[in-house]
């Protein structure tokens, strides 16, 4: 039996993200190659052919650049980028054009939550690379796609500052959140646009050095990061406990079967024989280029998280799922100035239930949806003054989130307002006392709950347009006779 609780596992994370360009990394190629026909996104330049130079993207330098401003990295004045050699089919040239010992950021961290408290993940760098190819293996022979040659990809390290798969877990996650509120990546996993490579090791309790590191790849998800990684600490765990020892390598992960295999001894630093790339010129970070970036970057989650707790007295939860979507943070921002602040509550109930739950079934954001902030708060204001509520309401805000009509439009439609007349109410109170006469005589001895159920019967039959809180007083006053 493997014991787990002997050992201390290390996880460090290195994350790939496809930055969001109109153009690849060195060439003018279009970067919207995921829909595109196989090697019709290409140039010379990107298949590697001798002779071509490489112009450095602007625009992913500065998705660098805001990415490790937000991880509260040190942007250095002089970087440069490097010529990284080695030889798989996926890369034409030989060489991957990428950074070294000068990346964009360097010393960084990023918070997640460990048990109620915040943990502190050092970042060790944010630097920038070309992506390669995409290899199609088959039966007894490989294709090669070589749109993806070249786009701009930014790589994230973590120190080896995670203890657990479920803290792995997290990072990844805040860390995609991040990209997306940033606009600089889409954070897709399953398209290859978020990549994970994972290093895990284990080492004895109150050990201080560290075990043989093993590279976990081809992890397309975050189950797939969690499952692996849980799956290699009880490996190693079991070879460690049987006296035997790891070597440093890398392995695959086989998500249908929930294994690891071994694909090659881990190369180290010195294998890949980096020098300085002789062909892009060094790049100069100046404090008046990083003051513009800085300038053009959003309020950070953590910071809009607090305000909304501090000044609109929402929980810490309902905060904190707001702004893993800047859209939806946004959305919510301008629904609260278009009404109260006193009614931010209410609308980010409407927004985290009845509209999360119509956007996620469509797997859409809310920006990409008819609502907009002006129907919610007019929707809540009609709520407040009574004339929408129960059932009747959430009918309303589908349909406003369907067609993108005002409420009070839709209440005309449909024929929704909310009955607060006695008599109309009193009418349908009478006909669900003479329908329901066991919950009425279980009512009259004693369980209360009956009301609920009752109140229930008079929304169904008035389709959620009677006044909810007349409805009950009504129902007890009869009941009383």
């Amino acid at each position: 039996m493997v014991h787990l609780d002997n050992y201390e596992t290390i996880i460090g994370l290195e994350v790939h993200a496809q930055l969001l360009t109109r153009s690849k990394m060195f060439c003018g190629c279009q970067a919207d190659y995921q829909d595109a026909p196989p090697n019709t996104r290409v140039c010379p330049l990107c298949m590697g052919m001798p002779g071509t130079l490489p112009v450095a993207n602007r625009a992913a330098i500065e998705c660098v650049m805001t990415t490790a401003l937000a991880l509260h990295c040190e942007l250095p004045l002089h970087t440069r980028f490097d010529r990284k050699n080695y030889f798989y089919p996926d890369l034409m040239k030989g060489y991957q054009i990428s950074q070294y010992e000068a990346p964009i950021g360097r010393n960084g961290w990023l918070d997640i939550e460990v048990a109620g408290a915040v943990k502190r993940i050092g970042v060790t760098r944010v630097h920038l690379e070309e992506d390669v190819a995409k290899a199609f293996h088959m039966d007894g022979y490989s294709l090669i796609d070589m749109n993806r040659s070249g786009m701009p990809l930014m790589e994230t390290v973590s120190e080896p500052d995670l203890r657990s798969p479920e803290e792995a877990r997290d990072y990844l996650i805040r860390l995609r959140n991040l990209l997306r509120y940033l606009g600089v990546s889409t954070g897709n996993m399953e398209e290859g646009s978020f990549r994970c490579d994972a290093n895990i090791s284990l080492r004895p309790i109150n050990a201080s050095g560290f075990g043989a590191k093993i590279e976990v790849k081809n992890m397309n998800s975050f189950r797939s990061v969690y499952r692996a990684l849980k799956y290699e600490q009880e490996r190693q765990a079991e070879i460690l406990s049987n006296g035997g020892t790891l070597r440093q390598e890398t392995r695959g992960w086989q998500d249908d079967v929930g294994v690891t295999i071994l694909q090659r001894t881990k190369e180290f630093a010195e294998d890949y024989r980096y020098f300085p790339e002789p062909d892009v010129p060094p790049l100069v970070l100046t404090p008046l280029w990083v003051e513009e970036v800085k300038a053009r970057m959003p309020e950070l989650p953590e910071v809009r998280r607090s305000r909304f707790v501090s000044e609109l007295q929402m929980s810490p939860q309902d905060a904190t799922i707001l702004v893993s979507s800047r859209a939806m943070s946004d959305f919510f921002e301008e629904c609260v100035a278009r009404s109260s602040i006193s009614q931010a509550r209410t609308v980010a109930n409407w927004l985290l239930g009845d509209v999360s739950h119509l956007i996620n079934a469509d797997g859409v954001e809310i920006c990409d949806c008819p609502l907009t902030p002006d129907g919610i708060a007019e929707f809540i204001d009609l709520i407040d003054r009574g004339t929408l509520g129960g059932p009747a309401a959430k009918t309303v805000v589908e349909h406003m989130y369907r067609t993108g009509k005002s409420p009070s439009a839709i209440i005309e439609e449909m024929d929704l307002g909310q009955i607060s007349g006695s008599d109309a109410i009193l009418d349908a109170v009478r006909q669900v006392i003479q329908e329901n006469p066991k919950a009425v005589t279980d009512y009259r001895a004693g369980k209360a709950q009956s009301i609920t159920f009752l109140t229930g019967q008079v929304m169904r039959l008035t389709r959620g347009r009677a006044n909810p809180a007349l409805t009950r007083d009504m129902l007890e006053r009869e009941l009383r006779f």
